[in-house]
C-alpha cells in the first residue's frame, strides 16, 4: 500500500538525521568513530546513582512512579534556579519547564513559533538537531556568516536589514554561544552584547541553545546571553546531557512566563510530563552538590582528550594550504576546514574504508553548504583510538589528495 498520500505536508518535508544515517555506516568492527557526539560513558557516575535509585524508590516510590506535572518536579525546579544563579541568570519557578532534553525544548519552540514558510535565523553551520526540528515544522532557514569567534554581528544586521527591506520578520535568532556545535567555537562578550543590541533593534527574539556551557577547559567563561537580557528577549534551553548523563534525557527551557505558558500547553500533547523519576532522582543528585563533582570529572578527562587529538592531528596531517582545524577550549567538538578543492562526502567514504569516521559539513547547513569542511568529536574515544584514528583520517586525506592532483595533471586527447 502507497501510504504517501495520507501524510501530512510536514511529514512529507522531514528528513531523516545525516548524523545518524552515517553511523549506520560506521557500526563495523575496529571501526573508530569520531562521528557522534557521545559523552564518555566512563564518567557516569554509576555507583552514586544506584544509591540515589534505591534512596528515591524507599522514599517516594510511588510518587515518583506516577504521572507528574507538566511544569516539571517543583524541587527540580529550586535546584536549577540555584544552578543558574551561579551563571548569573535570576528566574523563577513560572520561568522553568523540565523537558525530555534540549532536543524536545527545539520541536517544542518550532511548534510554539514557527507558521508554515516562517523564517528562522542561524548560524552556519548549526546543530544539525535544529534544522531537523525547524524543517519538520515547514520553517525557511537563513543563515549568518561566522568564523572563529562565531556568529559576526554585522553579517547579522545586514541579514536582517536585507528581511526587513522585503516584508520578511523572521521568528527568531537561533544560536549556540558556548564551544558551538559542529565549529567548537565560542562568542565573546562584545559579540553577545552586540548580538542583543541588534535583536532590540529589530524587536527580535534570541534562542539561546547552551548543552556545552559548563564544560569550558580553559579561560574565563563568557556571560550567558540570558544573564545580559534586560528585556526578555532570550529563551535559553539547557540539558543535562552533556553535563551530567544523556540516557535520562532531561533538560529544562528557561524563557518569560507567558512563552513557558505556550510551551506547557505544546509539551502536554507531546509527552503529558517528563519522568519523574528521573527527576527525582536528578533532584536528589543536585541536592547532594554532586554535579560540581560530576562536572570537574567530565572538564578534566575532555580536556586531556581534546589535548590528545589536537597533538595527534599537529603530528600526522598533511601540510595543505587552506587545511585547518579549530582549537575549541571547552566541549565536545573540533571543526575541520579542507582545502576548497575537497568535498567531505568523497573524503568520508575513503575514511570508512579506513576504518575511520566524521561527520560532513553539509550535515550542518540547511542548505546542504559546507562541502569542504567537517566535525570531529573527540569526547567518547579512547586516547588510543584517538591517535589510530587520526593516523587513518591523515592517510585517507593524503589519499584522497593525491588522487585529486592526479587526475588534474592527467591531459585528455581526443
Amino acid at each position: 500500500m502507497d501510504y504517501t498520500p495520507y501524510f501530512s505536508k510536514n511529514a512529507m518535508r522531514m528528513k531523516r538525521s545525516e548524523i545518524r544515517e552515517l553511523l549506520k555506516l560506521v557500526n563495523q568492527p575496529e571501526m573508530i568513530s569520531f562521528a557522534g557526539g557521545l559523552p564518555a560513558p566512563d564518567v557516569f557516575p554509576v555507583e552514586e546513582l544506584k544509591e540515589i535509585m534505591n534512596e528515591v524508590m524507599n522514599r517516594e516510590g510511588r510518587k515518583a512512579l506516577q504521572y507528574g506535572p507538566t511544569e516539571g518536579d517543583p524541587r527540580l525546579k529550586e535546584e536549577l534556579i540555584k544552578l543558574m544563579a551561579k551563571e548569573g541568570i535570576s528566574a523563577t519557578p513560572d520561568n522553568i519547564l523540565i523537558v525530555t532534553a534540549s532536543q524536545q525544548g527545539l520541536d517544542l519552540l518550532g511548534k510554539v513559533f514557527i507558521d508554515r514558510k516562517d523564517t528562522v535565523i542561524m548560524e552556519s553551520p548549526t546543530y544539525v538537531g535544529a534544522i531537523q526540528a525547524f524543517n519538520s515544522y515547514s520553517a525557511h532557514m537563513e543563515t549568518v556568516e561566522c568564523d572563529d569567534d562565531g556568529m559576526i554581528p554585522e553579517a547579522l544586521d545586514d541579514k536582517l536589514r536585507y528581511l526587513f527591506e522585503r516584508g520578511i520578520k523572521p521568528k527568531f535568532i537561533y544560536l549556540i554561544p558556548d564551544f558551538q556545535n559542529p565549529s567548537g567555537v565560542t562568542l565573546p562578550r562584545e559579540r553577545r552584547e552586540e548580538i542583543l543590541a541588534i535583536a532590540e533593534k529589530y524587536k527580535m527574539i534570541v534562542v539561546e541553545d547552551t548543552p556545552y556551557r559548563q564544560l569550558r577547559f580553559e579561560g574565563s567563561p563568557e556571560p550567558a546571553l540570558k544573564s545580559l537580557d534586560k528585556n526578555g528577549r532570550v529563551i535559553s534551553l539547557f540539558t543535562f546531557s552533556k553535563i551530567f548523563l544523556p540516557g535520562f534525557r532531561l533538560g529544562w527551557i528557561v524563557a518569560p512566563s507567558k512563552i513557558i505558558e505556550k510551551l506547557v500547553m505544546a509539551k502536554q500533547s507531546a509527552d503529558l510530563c517528563t519522568s519523574p523519576f528521573v527527576q527525582a532522582v536528578t533532584y536528589e543528585f543536585l541536592k547532594r552538590g554532586l554535579l560540581d563533582k560530576q562536572i570537574t570529572l567530565i572538564i578534566k578527562e575532555y580536556r586531556k582528550k581534546r589535548d590528545h587529538m589536537l597533538a595527534m592531528l599537529d603530528k600526522y596531517m598533511p601540510k595543505l594550504k587552506g587545511l585547518k582545524w579549530t582549537k575549541p577550549k571547552g566541549g565536545l567538538f573540533l571543526w575541520v576546514t579542507l582545502p576548497e578543492y575537497m568535498n567531505s562526502r568523497e573524503l568520508f567514504m575513503r575514511a570508512v574504508e579506513k576504518k575511520v569516521a566524521f561527520v560532513v559539513g553539509s550535515a550542518f547547513h540547511p542548505h546542504e553548504k559546507c562541502e569542504n569542511a567537517l566535525r570531529m568529536n573527540f569526547s567518547y574515544s579512547s586516547f588510543e583510538q584517538i591517535e589510530e584514528g587520526v593516523k587513518r583520517f591523515a592517510q585517507a586525506l593524503k589519499d584522497y589528495d593525491a588522487e585529486i592532483k592526479r587526475k588534474e595533471s592527467t591531459v585528455i586527447t581526443p
